[in-house]
């Protein structure tokens, strides 16, 4: 079997109704399988006006709004409406993206057909509750995961920090990489405006530290704010770019008063926000890759970021950035105050880290995600039994 055999069934908590680098991955997946002669089918929940255009037939699933983050949606069941399309389409390999209650029943729809089931790992859902005062939570979604996942034939982490902390949970006997790409027609030092700069009053010899990302909680926005306060107090001189949106927006600028806020950019536009930043500060531990990480460093930024999946994989500690313990506000104010204070160190690291990022090509990764497709397809075609939790 080659790619232009597959009829995968892609089933995602969030396709494009919100934006954020895990469905824009997806999205840029499923035009790599189109173009490669691959039928695709997504089933998503959908609203009247989404953050941008589906890539690909889009089938609307039942949802209701996450109360107290109403921008989300739950897909809270596989409708008739949805299970009548997929017996139209006749898939033979299910994807789900999403530990969700669609995600669960997908899963089950596939093993009741003896269809294989792949599922992609885009954030740490279990660290979520820490950011709420419910971190006495996180065992117990830890297991939630650990059943869903082990249901599954294969899963696919961005990252190989993030694929063996998924091993180190016993989330699954067969996890695989299905890392991220960079577009560099739109990410690189070419990029960045001293004028642009200049608009927004900053100097050309001010260092901007910058933030890239939806603006939630569980970013890390705390540590963040905290962190830029002690370079206040020891009079680094500097400049703070935040570059997104979100429910915590008011939050952050009351926190940050003297910080730019660019709102939310895309395309050519963030491609010169992040070019001309001069640090790229990520102190969050939720994300699995961190796609903002690769985009800075392919305009040739240096990270100070969180020691946490994802970093550790993308970041060399003292060559492309430095990595700090998660929390720990001295240190990270330390690394950036080093970098704020020395453009020599800045521009060594800067250099080094978009070296690195031209590893990074998008229909490579892609390509790797199709031959784990074909693998446990044939793996299933050829008798081989799941090594998880018992067929229900």
């Amino acid at each position: 079997m080659d790619v232009t055999g597959l009829r995968v069934a892609l089933f995602s908590g969030n396709y494009n109704y919100v934006r954020d680098g895990a469905n824009q991955a997806l999205n840029r997946f499923v035009g790599y399988l189109l173009s490669q002669g691959a039928a695709v089918r997504v089933y998503s929940p959908t609203i009247a006006t989404p953050a941008f255009e589906p890539t690909g037939d889009l089938v609307s699933a039942p949802s209701f709004a996450v109360p107290g983050r109403r921008e989300y949606r739950v897909p809270y069941r596989m409708s008739g409406a949805v299970r009548r399309d997929l017996k139209r389409f006749r898939p033979n390999l299910v994807h789900v993206s999403s530990p969700d209650p669609l995600g669960h029943r997908a899963v089950s729809w596939a093993r009741s057909g003896g269809l294989p089931a792949v599922a992609s790992v885009h954030t740490r859902f279990e660290t979520y509750p820490r950011y709420y005062g419910l971190a006495f939570l996180e065992p117990v979604i830890e297991s939630l995961l650990r059943r869903f996942y082990r249901r599954c034939d294969a899963i696919v982490a961005p990252s190989e920090s993030m694929a063996q902390l998924l091993r180190e949970q016993r989330m699954s006997y067969d996890v695989g990489i299905w890392t991220r790409g960079i577009d560099r027609r739109i990410f690189n030092p070419g990029q960045r405006d001293l004028a642009w700069r200049r608009s927004l009053g900053i100097e050309d010899d001010e260092a901007v530290i910058g933030f890239i990302g939806r603006l939630v909680m569980e970013k890390g926005l705390d540590v963040f704010s905290d962190t830029i306060d002690q370079l206040a107090l020891r009079h680094v001189r500097h400049k703070v770019m935040i570059v997104g949106e979100g429910p915590a927006r008011e939050w952050f600028q009351n926190r940050l008063p003297n910080a730019i806020f660019t709102g939310f950019q895309k395309g050519a536009d963030l491609g010169r926000a992040v070019a001309s930043m001069d640090m790229l500060f990520n102190p969050s531990i939720t994300e699995t890759f961190g796609n903002v990480t690769l985009e800075a460093m392919a305009c040739a930024l240096p990270t100070v970021a969180a020691r946490a999946t994802g970093s550790e994989s993308l970041v060399t500690e003292g060559v492309t950035g430095r990595l700090i313990r998660p929390g720990a506000i001295g240190a990270f104010a330390d690394a950036l105050a080093a970098y704020c204070t020395n453009p020599h160190a800045r521009a060594d690291a800067g250099a080094a880290a978009r070296a690195e990022a031209e590893r990074y090509g998008w229909d490579q990764v892609n390509q790797a995600l199709v031959d784990t497709y074909i693998r446990v397809i044939r793996q299933r075609s050829q008798g081989a039994l799941l090594r998880s939790s018992p067929v229900p």
